[in-house]
């Protein structure tokens, strides 16, 4: 460290600026069925990220209950920790949740000093060696946990305000980068997600094409009507991509010429003419259950492995696959085990009160290839569809039933852990399929949003601010130097 910059300790820093670290309401103070579907957001351990602190699934609680609670609002600046679990991760509060509240199981820093900013405090937060230090202090041996004390005695070094400002700067301009592309990925996901629903579970090219004859219409008519189902554009703009590209038009209008214009009945109830309703074991070649080897090597444990755990998979799907932990399996486990592209891993036990087991993911070829070899964990399990097609579908399957709720109903309890029905659910959980021309067009629209999904611009990025991080808190890196780097993220 320069021996210009300062010292001193959080809660130190904290006091003097008139702030304070708060512990979040207790369950005394707050309970169950105070939260309420519309009201204002409470940020939760689960909504904590380095990058942001997200919406999914966040409780909300009343206007009334909030103003009850104002001391445990959140202000720009404020820094958000999770008191349980993984302590070490912190959040800075930006304008977007300036009024929201410090949930139960969280802790809030407030520091209102001139001195230091609040975006530095938080890159100097978010530095290995500290969040390492944060482990180290936290008490319970099963379950990490943080409190008022231990965070006011974290050491904090502070630079001078000239490199103070550059720091934060890059901490902020590469965050921003990697928030921006986290929210492209979901957007990319949601439009696969979105065209999978509108295919293959609201038919809606079908249900265009059966309305536009029943008006009268005529089967070009029909064609038109399936046309704008597919793309979302009316018949003026239909025109218009006619004439400006002619081929990509022509390519809808395959599409829509292969769905039909009339349903049936069948298992899954009214589907398409011509499809068929088949259970999702039917679609795949094999299921087995993961494995987890050991942490070091032995004469039998030999092949290192990353295991994907269930609580990998959401984070998977924000670019961030940095704690899939790495261990070391038995050759011929692995063999009946690895995970190739196509492959779904399925989450089959653990869960919580809140949160059903059935969390799923699709695996492609560019994030095995950055991952490296893989397995399931053991409360997960591999599911290998018939082809890398189907794969795709069924994982956009798993992903709709999921948000939907539907795998509440496959689960069952025992000694306190939600286990996942896989034998009820391969045998009772259909699916409408088309012939494979009508897959085919939809793997070609789906599958490269998906690979954008996957796409290593987010690890790049973060696995830059990861290396700068350590060289700026230190000082190694002098103004001149940090201004090139920042070039660099540009």
């Amino acid at each position: 460290m320069p021996s210009h910059w300062g010292i001193t300790t959080l809660g130190e820093l904290a006091k003097a600026s008139g702030g304070d670290i708060q512990t979040g309401p207790f369950g005394s103070q707050l309970h169950a069925s105070d939260y309420v579907d519309h009201g204002i957001p409470s940020i939760m351990p689960k909504n904590i990220t380095v990058d942001a602190i997200t919406t999914d699934d966040i409780a909300r609680v009343s206007v009334k209950d909030v103003e009850r609670l104002s001391k445990y609002k959140v202000h720009v600046g404020d820094i958000v920790y999770s008191r349980r679990g993984d302590v070490e991760k912190c959040a800075r509060v930006t304008e977007k949740e300036d009024g929201w509240l410090c949930g139960t199981g969280c802790l809030r820093v407030r520091v209102n000093s001139n001195e230091v900013s609040t975006e530095y405090l938080h890159a100097y937060l978010c530095h290995p060696s500290v969040r390492e230090w944060i482990v180290r202090h936290a008490v319970g041996a099963t379950m990490p946990n943080l409190n008022t004390s231990i965070l006011s005695s974290l050491p904090v070094v502070i630079p001078s305000k000239d490199e103070m400002a550059v720091i934060s700067s890059i901490w902020l301009t590469v965050s921003s980068k990697i928030e921006l592309n986290k929210q492209i990925n979901q957007t990319l996901e949601q439009m696969a997600q979105a065209i999978f629903k509108s295919w293959f579970v609201d038919f809606e090219p079908v249900k265009a094409k059966m309305a536009a004859l029943e008006a009268g219409g005529s089967e070009e008519d029909a064609l038109n009507a399936a046309m704008q189902a597919i793309s979302g554009k009316d018949q003026g703009q239909l025109a218009r991509f006619k004439t400006e590209q002619p081929e990509q038009y022509n390519e809808l209008r395959t599409t829509a010429e292969l769905f039909p214009s009339a349903m049936q009945d069948s298992e899954l109830g009214e589907i398409p003419e011509g499809w068929n309703a088949l259970p999702f074991g039917e679609l795949l070649e094999k299921t087995i259950g993961g494995d987890w080897g050991k942490e070091q090597p032995d004469e039998k444990h030999t092949e290192k492995v990353k295991i994907l755990r269930g609580t990998d998979l959401p984070n998977i799907y924000l670019g961030n696959d940095k704690k899939v932990p790495t261990r070391y399996v038995e050759p011929k486990k692995l063999k009946s085990r690895k995970l190739r592209p196509g492959d779904i891993v399925i989450e089959v036990s653990g869960g919580s009160k809140d949160q059903p087991t059935g969390r799923s993911l699709f695996l492609t070829k560019d994030f095995l290839n950055r991952l490296g070899v893989c397995e399931p964990a053991s409360f997960c399990r591999l599911f290998r569809p018939i082809n890398e097609s189907i794969g795709l579908i069924l994982g956009l399957h798993l992903r709709q039933i999921y948000s939907e709720g539907k795998t509440w109903q496959y689960q069952n309890q025992s000694t306190g852990i939600s286990n996942f029905q896989t034998k009820v659910f391969l045998e009772n959980e259909l699916l409408a399929l088309p012939d494979e021309d009508l897959i085919s067009s939809f793997i070609k629209l789906a599958l490269p949003l998906i690979d954008k999904v996957y796409s290593n611009e987010s690890i790049t990025l973060s696995d830059l601010r990861d290396a700068l991080l350590p060289r700026l808190i230190s000082g190694e890196l002098n103004i001149a130097s940090l201004e090139q780097e920042m070039e660099s993220c540009s």
